[in-house]
């Protein structure tokens, strides 16, 4: 598709200049002595070229022509990536996103991209600017997961800029976050993440036992092995005493269920049991008791508390099933940018640790809940408290120190001491 060009009244239209010597198609000289070409694009819209320098014009109009006909020109070369977001933003977004999410997105947005990039027009946006924002995300101490909704988060908006042609390329294909992606094992659930899934897991066959493992922290051999027994609600504590393990030992003809004493001595304890906690338990031990008496385990491992549908004993395949299947359901259902990152049973201790220190809980009492021998352990591995929860930790720290030591100075001594600072 070529340009289409057009003459304006009072000004010479015909190909030639201001004194009548012919200056080629659609080229013209206004009376102030500058060279113009107008046309129309491929969009409809009418653009101009200007200058003194008639060769200049002539070239910026073949490279407008060249653009034009191989669609690598821009719907609007002004736009910024500011102005991008808010149509990207009430165009494709808010009309099928929740609030909250909305809210996150603005969030990710104004605070960590608008800064850097938010000014410039989006169709000159280039790789280089893109991966520079994630090094300084990196330098200023944000995480993988930080780094990563931003990258995710650009490449969302230049996709639909792409599709509606404000820009013909994607600057953030090939990006990497710098920092090192958590392996699954040893990540925590965001907020939102932990939301999302447990809403999605509401009424299901494991609902009970994922409630339980983010309320306890309880490792995955732990709970497979947990009996009614184990449950003290006069003291309301879960006695953790063994573990279920599903293994080919030696001496097996294949894998079977061992049931074998902790992990460690210290693994052996007994952690608390919360309300929302006695809550799935008790749900639990009434679905046991229905399907106890509809099915007959075949299992000697058949009283456990947390069983198959079948009525078995539950191991790791079972339960890293269970919960990729809820995973794949609740990103069938959300935004490309709230989609949850694949994870195994092991996180809802990780998430459990993280949730106790962003609450307040001392490290050592955390400690005791997971059955670490070491700190050390529970601290590196097991808790993973980002930036925002750190600002809100520091906040808790200040109203602590105001009712501590409140400010006793008046009036008069501060002017004193502002006196002393400025002889």
């Amino acid at each position: 598709m070529s340009l289409t060009l057009f003459s304006i009244k009072g000004v010479n239209t015909l190909g030639v200049d201001l004194k009548g010597r012919e200056l080629g198609c659609g080229i013209s000289q206004r009376k102030d002595g500058r060279y113009q070409a107008r046309y129309t694009d491929r969009f409809g819209k009418r653009k101009t070229i200007y200058s003194y320098d008639l060769n200049e014009v002539i070239q910026k109009y073949h490279d407008a022509d060249y653009e034009n006909r191989n669609c690598i020109n821009v719907a609007d070369s002004n736009m910024t990536l500011d102005e991008w977001y808010q149509k990207w933003m009430v165009v494709y977004k808010i009309p099928y996103i929740r609030q909250n999410t909305k809210r996150h997105y603005a969030s990710v947005y104004t605070k960590h991209i608008s800064p850097s990039l938010g000014s410039l027009r989006i169709s000159k946006i280039t790789k280089v600017q893109v991966q520079r924002l994630l090094n300084d995300l990196r330098d200023n101490g944000y995480q993988w997961e930080t780094q990563n909704k931003v990258r995710m988060l650009l490449n969302d908006m230049f996709t639909y800029a792409m599709s509606d042609e404000f820009m013909n390329r994607n600057p953030c294909k090939g990006v990497r976050c710098p920092t090192r992606k958590p392996d699954s094992n040893v990540r925590s659930l965001t907020r939102d993440e932990q939301a999302l899934f447990f809403e999605c897991c509401a009424g299901r066959w494991y609902d009970n036992l994922f409630n339980v493992a983010i309320n306890t922290g309880l490792r995955p051999g732990e709970l497979f092995a947990l009996t009614w027994d184990d449950i003290d609600l006069r003291d309301m504590v879960i006695h953790v005493r063994h573990t279920l393990v599903y293994q080919k030992f030696d001496g097996d003809k294949k894998k079977e269920y061992h049931l074998e004493d902790t992990k460690t001595s210290v693994s052996r304890r007994d952690v608390p049991i919360n309300d929302e906690c006695l809550k799935y338990l008790k749900r639990q031990y009434t679905q046991k008791n229905i399907l106890s008496r509809r099915i007959v385990s075949t299992s000697v491992f058949g009283d456990r508390l947390f069983v198959t549908r079948r009525n078995n004993p539950i191991n790791a395949m079972d339960y890293s099933s269970a919960i990729k299947e809820i995973v794949h359901d609740v990103n069938e259902i959300v935004d490309s940018l709230e989609q949850i990152e694949p994870f195994s049973g092991h996180v809802f201790r990780h998430t459990f640790a993280t949730r106790c220190i962003e609450a307040g809980i001392r490290p050592k009492t955390v400690q005791e809940y997971l059955g670490h021998a070491n700190i050390q352990t529970t601290m590196n591995f097991y808790v993973s408290v980002d930036r925002e929860a750190m600002a809100e930790q520091m906040k808790l720290f200040e109203k602590s120190s105001e009712e501590i030591t409140p400010d006793r100075r008046t009036d008069v001594s501060f002017r004193r001491e502002l006196n002393v600072i400025n002889f």
